[in-house]
């Protein structure tokens, strides 16, 4: 899903103008006449995500400068871009004090505002990111601080959220690298018990024989090596919330007195003589199915109860691909930071492929992807050569008449699509600009319609470089239409372009 810009202008004909070219540049677009209108749409509760707002100063009623004292009122993070047909120093001036990104003189050309979004992108990007790890250090973390624009997250976010407001016990359920911890962090972190301790423990990464010690404390000589006194876990976060990474891998012996601790509300530590009184707020975390490790005789059923009170499943990165190109962007600013690397972005070629790939270890190993190219990149901008791949398989249908290739990022693959104007963010990937279409598979059989048609609009991608109201507006289909078929086919697998004839 690309970027949305939101553009404030109270000429018809600038704010089209600005409009065109700004989906022309790959991004969506959303427009208001007023100063007032933007304001209303950026503090609306249930409105969509705004990442840019390119603002005109010169308006009746609120004008632009009011628009950015506003913004800083509201203590809003959107980069905003002015223009104006008077570009006086001083109207420079006013406007960077003001909080500003940048300043555009209107008749503002393609070239120029694309630069300045995808700076201003860049930049907000690395403060998201920056604020995300201060947050997180910090035990700050809150639901604004995830990425998402998928509606596979929606119902996620409005459970945790719910479960923010209560100390109820919580499981995550979710496949490793999809960001268990940081919905356990974000629930302590928007709760009545923020200002309390964080304790998280990897419950799989401690050995049998210490997994007491550790949750519950030891007492001086309880056992060989206890040289001195420990509290555990459940006593360094007393008040505030535990969170049971991989709480599936606890031996049984531990999970017998979890139990206990978790129905008195007491721990013992080991070699103690009397019970400790906690207040803990309990977070488990599984890349497993616990019910399943209930029926195979690993997890204790009655503390399965206890923990599985309300239970939250966050889906694989591969069930929301929408979110792959904002990752990508706050992946790229960050690392580019760290690094002291000057990247201007993804090339459109490398972040549709990268949308189409069905990433097995999640955000965790995207994040590593981006982190190799930073490292290993040349050049202006990534290009695909830049992300080497190991091959996921697809999770799409298979039709095994259709004769099929596996989608595979490799250092020595070349396309032959032309590459798309740099910060486009499509879903799946152009394919090369030849004039044919399959009709048969290598059967003899008709291809199915719905596989003709995702090779025509990837096609027709490529042959329009990413622009999307082109591509749209060619196929006679309406923009909503385009990005829903585009959501449909990027789970599939991709169809050879050339059938043998």
């Amino acid at each position: 899903m690309p970027g949305t810009i939101l553009i404030a202008d109270d000429d018809a004909v600038q704010r089209r103008l600005v409009e065109n070219m700004v989906q022309r540049c790959g991004y969506e677009s959303v427009t208001v006449d007023s100063g007032d209108a933007a304001i209303a749409l950026l503090t609306a509760p249930d409105a969509a995500p705004i990442d840019a707002l390119v603002l005109d100063l010169v308006m009746p009623g609120l004008d632009g400068m009011g628009v950015l004292a506003k913004i800083r009122e509201a203590g809003l993070n959107v980069p905003v871009i002015v223009q104006t047909a008077h570009g006086g120093i001083d109207n420079v001036v006013s406007a960077m004090r003001a909080g500003a990104h940048d300043f555009v003189v209107k008749p503002v050309g393609m070239e120029r505002l694309q630069v300045s979004l995808r700076n201003a992108l860049n930049t907000s990007a690395l403060k998201g990111e920056l604020q995300r790890i201060r947050h997180s250090r910090e035990g700050r973390l809150t639901f604004a601080d995830i990425i998402t624009r998928s509606e596979a997250m929606a119902a996620a976010l409005r459970t945790a959220q719910k479960a923010a407001a209560s100390s109820i016990p919580v499981l995550i359920e979710g496949e490793s690298g999809v960001g268990k911890e940081m919905f356990a962090r974000a629930i302590h972190g928007t709760g009545e018990r923020a200002s309390k301790p964080f304790v998280a423990v990897n419950c799989g990464a401690i050995p049998d024989n210490l997994v007491e010690s550790i949750l519950f404390g030891h007492e001086k000589g309880a056992f060989t090596g206890a040289t001195e006194r420990h509290t555990g876990k459940f006593v360094e976060a007393s008040g505030g919330t535990l969170f049971l990474d991989e709480v599936s891998e606890l031996p049984l012996s531990a999970q017998v007195k979890l139990l206990r601790a978790l129905q008195e509300g007491a721990v013992e530590a080991v070699g103690g003589r009397k019970p400790v009184k906690v207040d803990v707020r309990i977070v488990s975390a599984t890349n497993r199915k616990l019910l399943d490790r209930v029926k195979a005789g690993h997890f204790r059923e009655d503390l399965f109860y206890r923990l599985h009170v309300l239970p939250l499943t966050i889906p694989p990165l591969r069930m929301r691909r929408e979110d792959i190109p904002h990752l990508l962007r706050h992946f790229l600013a960050r690392f580019c930071a760290e690094e002291n690397r000057r990247f201007t972005g993804i090339s459109g070629e490398a972040m549709a492929r990268l949308s189409e790939f069905d990433w097995p270890g999640n955000i965790r190993q995207l994040e590593n992807v981006v982190y190799r190219a930073v490292v290993m990149g040349e050049g202006d901008q990534l290009e695909l050569m830049d992300f080497p791949l190991t091959h996921a398989p697809s999770t799409a249908p298979h039709h095994p008449d259709v004769r099929s290739e596996p989608l595979t990022f490799d250092p020595m693959f070349h396309s032959t699509a032309p590459t798309a104007i740099s910060g486009n963010e499509i879903p799946i990937a152009p394919t090369p600009s030849v004039g044919s279409l399959a009709m048969l598979t290598s059967g003899g059989e008709v291809r199915p319609l719905e596989d003709m048609e995702s090779e025509i609009i990837r096609f027709a991608i490529s042959h329009y470089r990413g622009q999307m109201s082109e591509v749209a507006r060619r196929l006679k289909i309406g923009r909503s239409t385009l990005y829903r078929k585009l959501d449909e086919a990027a789970g599939e697998t991709m169809a050879a372009s050339d059938e043998p004839r």
